[in-house]
């Protein structure tokens, strides 16, 4: 499962820094697709290992488009968030170890409320961080919902994609 993990955080990050930060929408939209990353941990990763891979991926983002540490500060909330999210949504299934959030294991219905529900959260503190005040607020709203709409397609065709139900 770790070696996994570990090409899926490569692999995330590659796109992210090769394809999806050079993708331009006028600086209004940023995909961020690496929170898929965070997303797709396992239910029983433990909460420091949960805190620090999601810190490096945020990092090796910050690291390749230099953004301060602004893309760590909201991968590290959104994973600081997860856990309690676990407890807020209830699931047909019981959270088993071996298993990943997704829609093939939990449902459309859940995982969508939990990629929304954590990807906005990421984005607010992104692009808040970014501007650092509050006078632009409502133009900076407009970009966390439009960036998170996009983030959100690109997770969800992600996963439908790559977890086809098996006939």
């Amino acid at each position: 499962m770790a070696g996994k993990t570990i090409i899926r955080f490569i692999v995330l990050l590659l796109l992210q820094v090769l394809v999806f930060n050079n993708v331009d929408f006028n600086s209004y939209v940023y995909p961020a697709f690496y929170v898929y990353f965070i997303l797709l941990l396992p239910f029983e990763t433990a909460g420091w290992l949960l805190l620090l891979s999601s810190f490096l991926m945020g990092l090796s983002v910050d690291f390749f488009t230099n953004s301060l540490g602004i893309n760590a500060a909201a991968s590290t909330f959104t994973a600081f968030l997860r856990p309690a999210l676990f407890k807020l949504l209830k699931s047909k299934k019981e959270y088993v170890p071996g298993i990943t959030p997704g829609i093939k294991d939990l449902g459309f219905r859940w995982f969508f409320a939990y990629a929304l529900i954590l990807i906005f959260a990421h984005h607010s503190v992104l692009f808040f961080l970014e501007i650092f005040n509050f006078n632009d607020a409502l133009q900076t709203i407009h970009r966390i919902i439009a960036s998170s709409v996009a983030t959100i397609i690109l997770v969800l065709l992600t996963q439908a994609f790559f977890n086809k139900k098996e006939k």
